[in-house]
């Protein structure tokens, strides 16, 4: 029989100074015959170790008087049960479906969310991320566009040791920390659908260049254009800024040019409405005069006059997908469970598309 007492402390003992024993960390480790992790992984109640082996250690603790020192607590678990998202999008609907699968996915595992928002051009913000991850202690941190697309700011995640995912349009690291959105895919399906309408003047009103989605959505519009030998002409495409005041202004330049265009593609809804807006200022009519196709398909999609026309992103399952990978990261690997994080863009068609006049 395995003897239970280890090889004891000397501490001394506060009521009369005399010497006595106390069982340490290690000891009860090597009596139930896993690491110190996982001893104190139990210790801080974490949901990632197994019910079989959390009673054996809580009966060992329990016959040797074991209580955790609290300043040893977190000894091989620092950190705390908490994902952090960072954001810098423009769009308050994107980042709202994003947490809102995330919540999806940390329900019942013990973990909770905590956000981030930024602004990635401020001369300060990496040092801000570094801040807001070491003093909450994070677990690990989900990463939306543009941020996902900063390499400075994963090197400092990874220099903290801080398990991260990055949600991209493209892929930028390895698998296990990606959710790729395709979004080039996605533009292409809507040049295609312009193009069988018959639309050879399509406009194209980006997000900000410092977003990577801007030029995949660009590059993919190109493409599926051409594959019908139409032109994305330099003249048609205008900047905007993923909001929708800018989306009003970029219309209202397109719809006053000598020969418009009959088709706008927007880089996402919410610049879409802000067509709407310019054409009903200018008198033209959607979709009579005036093709409009945006992107994301968030909800106000369905609720605008015509409905909108919209490449559709899976963007709460994406938040989930992304939260999801970061939980596998803190469970044994031969509990994880097998799932599909694939995101194949599709395009909703609604009523704010027909064939040119």
């Amino acid at each position: 029989m395995t003897s239970r007492r280890p090889d004891y402390e000397e501490e001394a003992d506060r009521g009369g100074g005399a010497l006595r024993k106390r069982a340490t960390i290690n000891d009860i480790a090597r009596l139930a015959g896993v690491s110190k992790k996982t001893i104190s992984r139990v210790i801080n109640d974490s949901p990632f170790v197994k019910v079989e082996t959390r009673d054996k250690i809580h009966a060992i603790m329990k016959e040797l008087g074991y209580r955790p020192d609290p300043q040893a607590r977190g000894l091989a678990f620092r950190r705390s049960f908490l994902i952090g998202m960072i954001y810098d999008n423009p769009n308050p609907q994107y980042v709202v479906n994003v947490q809102q699968g995330i919540l999806e996915a940390v329900r019942e595992s013990g973990f909770e969310l905590v956000v981030h928002p930024c602004n990635r051009a401020d001369a300060g913000f990496l040092d801000q991320v570094r801040t807001f991850v070491e003093q909450l202690k994070l677990f690990g941190v989900v990463l939306t566009p543009s941020v996902s697309e900063d390499d400075d700011l994963v090197a400092i995640l990874r220099e903290l040791d801080c398990p991260y995912v990055r949600v991209a349009s493209v892929s930028l690291d390895e698998a296990e920390r990606m959710i790729v959105t395709h979004d080039a895919d996605g533009a292409a399906e809507a040049a295609r659908h312009l193009a069988a309408l018959g639309h050879t003047r399509v406009a194209f009103i980006s997000g900000p260049p410092s977003f990577r989605s801007s030029h995949e959505r660009r590059r993919g519009l190109a493409e599926g254009l051409a594959e019908q030998g139409i032109t994305l002409e330099d003249r048609y495409i205008i900047e905007g800024a993923y909001t929708f005041d800018s989306g009003v202004a970029c219309a209202r330049a397109l719809l006053a040019m000598d020969e418009p265009p009959t088709a706008i593609f927007t880089g996402n809804d919410e610049m879409a409405a802000g067509v709407y807006t310019a054409a009903r200022d200018a008198g033209v009519s959607i979709p009579d005069d005036l093709s409009v196709v945006g992107f994301d398909d968030s909800p106000m999609a369905a609720r605008l006059w015509p409905p909108l026309t919209s490449v559709k992103l899976p963007i709460r399952n994406m938040g989930r997908f992304a939260a999801e990978k970061l939980i596998d990261m803190a469970t044994p690997e031969s509990e994880r469970r097998t799932r599909s994080h694939q995101v194949e863009p599709g395009l909703a068609v609604r009523g704010s598309t027909a064939s040119p006049r």
